[in-house]
């Protein structure tokens, strides 16, 4: 499992990556955010390579899935948060943030990547929705969020659909975490460069505030964020890394209250509350029986070996799909 330290850490640094975003917004507009963010995280990890001697990958393939990783993990998404905190608290968009597990079981059902997944998790995804809709209210008028809450929403299905192919695709093929990553950011950059035309190009606002803003987001929430994410998963495995994501929603929403005096309405605090209880329910899992050891050395030499065969081949049918039930958070 991962350390309480390790955990404390993450938590912060992606769960303060919404206030970054929102106080940037104040000097630079959603594409320059966006753009700075990539650039500053790129130039991190390859110092970073440069400095341990890691080269970065090779192989046209790979840096096929490489690319569509940039696209649907850093690129997409990371513009889609910058256009939505135009109008979104910081806090509400580390809870929609947290709505990801949702997209990645629906993905799934849809797909038909998850097979007869246990009630509770569908239970959970029902529940997820119910929590959504209470957060738009669109049976009130003057109730729902907003078109910066469904771009949210969009981001966090886009990260479902990232990690997806990034686990079939790119963790664990015997490439280093560390130039994995700074080759996604900088195929990321190339990506949101691309975009620099449609709102990157006018003058930036010289605040200081907006400017070590987006040099925090980009350095620490990005860079060595993401670098933190693909040791985890490589290390520790996606489940243990997603115990993080529990966590980003308490931060952001604290960051926003006490930082810039976020008071979100009781209808809206019901729903992200009813959200986080519905990501909880899709988590869960049937834990595998494993066979007791002391059992096994006390049985008769005469059925020692049938039972060593019998325990194996148990572990062999259940072991966990190291790609499977993945989830990931910012």
């Amino acid at each position: 499992m991962i350390s309480a330290g390790r955990v404390g850490v993450l938590a912060l640094l992606w769960g303060s990556t919404f206030l970054w975003i929102d106080l940037a917004l104040d000097g630079l507009t959603p594409v320059q955010v966006t753009s700075v963010r990539c650039a500053l995280g790129a130039l991190v990890l390859g110092l970073a390579c440069r400095f341990t001697r890691h080269r970065l990958p090779r192989g046209r393939a790979l840096w096929g899935h490489i690319l569509v990783a940039a696209f649907f993990c850093n690129a997409l998404p990371f513009a889609l948060f910058s256009v939505g905190q135009q109008s979104v608290d910081s806090g509400l968009a580390g809870v929609l943030n947290a709505t990801t597990p949702l997209w990645s079981l629906l993905i799934g059902l849809l797909t038909g990547g998850e097979r007869r997944p246990p009630a509770i998790r569908v239970l959970g995804l029902l529940v997820g929705l119910v929590g959504t809709a209470l957060i738009f209210a669109p049976w009130q008028r003057s109730g729902h969020v907003g078109w910066g809450a469904v771009a949210i929403l969009g981001a966090a299905a886009s990260y479902a659909f990232a990690f997806t192919y990034m686990g079939r695709h790119l963790v664990g093929k015997g490439v280093p975490t560390l130039p994995l990553a700074a080759a996604q950011l900088l195929a990321a950059t190339g990506l949101t460069a691309l975009a620099l035309p449609f709102g990157g190009l006018v003058e930036v606002r010289l605040q200081p505030v907006a400017l070590l803003a987006v040099a925090v987001l980009g350095v620490f929430a990005t860079g060595v964020t993401f670098h933190l994410t693909y040791r985890i998963i490589a290390d520790e495995g996606a489940t243990n890394a997603a115990t993080v994501g529990y966590l980003l929603p308490v931060v952001s929403v604290a960051l926003g209250a006490l930082v810039l005096g976020e008071e979100p309405s009781p209808r809206v605090v019901a729903g992200m509350a009813v959200v986080l209880v519905g990501v909880a329910l899709t988590r869960r899992r049937k834990a595998v029986r494993t066979p007791d050891p002391t059992a096994q050395r006390a049985a008769p030499s005469a059925t020692s070996a049938s039972a060593t065969s019998a325990s194996a081949t148990s572990a062999s049918a259940g072991a966990a799909d190291p790609i499977r039930g993945k989830s990931y958070t910012k």
